[in-house]
């Protein structure tokens, strides 16, 4: 016992101490811890790049180049990012089958594993926006009067108010918005694709998208103001009264005439 105590008294006592605490924490935690997480998640993005630069070189490289360079058939993808594959491939716009004004929406010819792979190439090529996850486009609990507001404020002069849609200038349009996934709504306001401006977060933020998203499912879903009627083109009540205006008081016109012709025959007969 006085031999211990002694040792216990050591000056190099305490540093002994320590490094066998510190060497015991390392080893539980080399026990323990994922370390091939981190590994395995750099291998799997890798496997990803690599098979999205494949798809690319065979689906995007004639229009784009070799190196997403952009050629005059087709503009520089370095730093569009993710977000902008998801959307124009996820929506069928690219590949795109003929050049034109505009790009429209057609068939989608790639699996969402392969557009996560593409996705992963052109990111790689330069920072941009990125694929926004679930959490972030989910309109659950949002605010629709206030989506409306900033939807007729940024979006109405393009798109209608309520996302019907409409022509410009030039061949080109703004698309309806009528059944269009949330993520590729939240999407196109990050990337601003082909006619439209980007709001990136530091311009609306994420809760802003949200209340917009909201907006656009609560005029176009099921429930909307316009059942029972066509909403025709959701413009309001200037074409509601034309259509009234025109078909209206032209069936009134006609009773009008059927009745002043029949009533002429009978006092003649």
């Amino acid at each position: 016992m006085k031999k211990l105590s002694a040792r216990r008294r050591h000056p190099l006592a305490a540093v002994v101490v320590l490094l066998l605490a510190l060497a015991a924490t390392g080893g539980l935690y080399a026990a323990f811890a994922p370390a091939g997480t981190a590994q395995a998640d750099e291998t799997s993005q890798s496997l990803a790049i690599d098979e999205g630069k494949k798809l690319y070189s065979v689906g995007c490289a004639s229009c784009h180049g070799t190196g997403g360079q952009g050629t005059s058939d087709g503009p520089s993808l370095v730093g569009v990012g993710s977000a902008a594959v998801d959307f124009q491939v996820g929506t069928g716009r690219m590949p795109a089958q003929q050049p034109g004004a505009q790009v429209p929406k057609k068939k989608v010819i790639y699996s969402q594993a392969e557009i996560d792979q593409l996705a992963a190439y052109v990111a790689s090529l330069g920072a941009g926006p990125i694929t926004p996850t679930e959490k972030q486009y989910d309109s659950a609990g949002a605010d629709i009067a206030k989506g409306g507001d900033l939807f007729r404020t940024n979006c109405a002069q393009c798109h209608n108010f309520t996302g019907e849609g409409g022509a410009l200038t030039n061949g080109k349009f703004a698309p309806s918005l009528e059944g269009v996934d949330a993520k590729h709504i939240y999407e196109a306001m990050q990337v601003g694709p082909q006619n439209m401006p980007s709001f990136p977060d530091t311009t609306m933020p994420e809760k802003n998208k949200q209340d917009i998203i909201a907006y656009i499912k609560t005029v176009n879903g099921d429930n909307s103001a316009s059942q029972g009627g066509l909403k025709l083109g959701g413009l309001g009540p200037v074409s509601e009264g034309l259509f009234g205006w025109i078909f209206g008081l032209g069936a009134l016109v006609a009773v009008a005439i059927w009745v002043a012709a029949h009533t002429a025959k009978a006092k003649k007969s």
